[in-house]
């Protein structure tokens, strides 16, 4: 008897980072790759800036969103289509992880509200603190009360869909983590990011002195590596494993 080939794992490409950060540590796929451990010949990217479209979810076994230097509330062409893809996808409770444009996206997508952070830019390594709702997660519970994440947005989300569940939180954000359903989550932060990711995005954006208010190289000082967030990737690529291994 045949045994049908496991279903790639769709990595949804909403951007690309900026070049001083791929030319060290590639592209935003890649990093999610290396950090979620993924084998890469399982994988297929679909760069939404290029043209490029998903096929239906019933194709993959589950998706990953990525960041992007665009805004949810420019509402390109490509994001949209990307938002009744996601849609599509919660129909067929196919499994979803978003992060920074992924979270916004997804919580746009299913009802949110998404603009501007009122207080700024949120950058560097900050504490996350799970909610009671998290504590009760049966993903995010396996995280201590506290942990550290990277982080980089501007964007926000506002108002989660009212749907969702909020399983984290950070001083700055109070939506850090977000839960969709059984299969769908999506953080914030950046569990793709290692220490030297951000140490790179921190010298870049002091360079180009986007934001005067922001100590940059107090942030410097203060970054870390966040395996406990990286965590959440792999757990969440775990259960992606266990589950093809159980449909076949």
């Amino acid at each position: 008897m045949s045994t049908a080939s496991p279903k790639p794992l769709l990595i949804l490409q909403t951007g690309h980072a900026p070049e001083p950060i791929r030319r060290v540590h590639d592209n935003f796929p890649q990093m999610f790759i290396r950090q979620g451990d993924i084998d890469a010949q399982q994988v297929q990217i679909i760069d939404l800036q290029a043209g490029e479209r998903p096929r239906p979810p019933e194709y993959y076994c589950g998706a990953i969103i990525t960041g992007s230097r665009s805004m949810v509330t420019e509402h390109l062409d490509w994001s949209e289509d990307a938002a009744d893809w996601v849609r599509l996808a919660m129909l067929h409770e196919l499994p979803l992880f978003g992060a920074c444009y992924g979270h916004q996206l997804m919580a746009y997508a299913l009802g949110g509200e998404v603009d501007f952070h009122p207080q700024g830019i949120e950058v560097g390594t900050h504490d996350v603190t799970l909610t009671p709702a998290g504590h009760l997660d049966p993903l995010v519970s396996r995280l201590p009360a506290q942990f550290t994440a990277n982080l980089i947005h501007l964007q926000t989300v506002i108002t989660p869909p009212a749907t969702a569940t909020v399983l984290a939180k950070t001083l700055h954000d109070p939506h850090q983590i977000l839960r969709y359903g059984p299969n769908a989550i999506s953080t914030q932060f950046h569990p793709e990011f290692s220490g030297a990711v951000m140490k790179t995005y921190l010298e870049w954006l002091s360079d180009q002195a986007q934001d005067d208010k922001v100590n940059y190289a107090n942030k410097l000082q203060q970054l870390s590596d966040t395996p406990l967030s990286q965590a959440l990737l792999l757990s969440f690529v775990d259960a992606l494993g266990k589950r093809q291994a159980l449909a076949g």
